[in-house]
């Protein structure tokens, strides 16, 4: 389920710099996303801007945008981070994340409607600025329902720092 934000402070720089975030997203051209992977857990248009791959540092995203990176590399045990983004009309169907290892941060970036996430039986909706935590191992879903694109930063940290998270095997060579 949902935990309590205040329970991770590491991640206030985030939710703060939310603004600053937004500015370097905007200023993105679309052409710098890539479709997500897992096709087979999604209709619609799922697409990514990835800056940590399971630990790996991914240079040029990082490059383009160095407020951005500056926030996510202060989270301790951060695994995986990126913009995530949903076209209208995109389903996310009911799924479970790969590692109870990890914990899964949404930022929320764009001002999207008839958009939501539902973790087990709990729905929450993104605003701009908004930010939650929640274990991905629980049954989840995300969709855009409605006419604009919805994009947030989607961050993985480890719950024990120490913890070793590798990609799944379904992963380890996608580019």
């Amino acid at each position: 389920m949902f935990e309590p934000i205040e329970d991770f402070p590491f991640l206030a720089p985030l939710s703060a710099g939310w603004r600053d975030i937004s500015e370097e997203l905007n200023a993105l051209d679309p052409a710098h996303f890539i479709g997500w992977p897992e096709t087979d857990i999604y209709t619609g248009d799922w697409t990514v801007f990835p800056f940590y791959k399971f630990g790996e540092k991914i240079a040029l995203t990082c490059a383009i945008c160095p407020r951005t990176t500056a926030l996510i590399e202060t989270v301790p045990g951060m695994v995986t981070a990126g913009f995530s983004r949903l076209a209208p009309d995109t389903h996310i169907t009911p799924h479970v994340g790969y590692t109870d290892a990890v914990l899964r941060f949404h930022l929320g970036l764009t001002d999207a409607k008839d958009c939501g996430l539902r973790v087990a039986e709990e729905t929450r909706l993104w605003q701009p600025g908004s930010a939650f935590v929640f274990d991905d191992t629980l049954e989840h879903e995300a969709w855009n329902k409605g006419s604009t694109e919805r994009v947030i930063l989607l961050l993985d940290f480890k719950r024990n720092v120490d913890t070793v998270v590798s990609a799944p095997e379904h992963l380890r060579n996608l580019s």
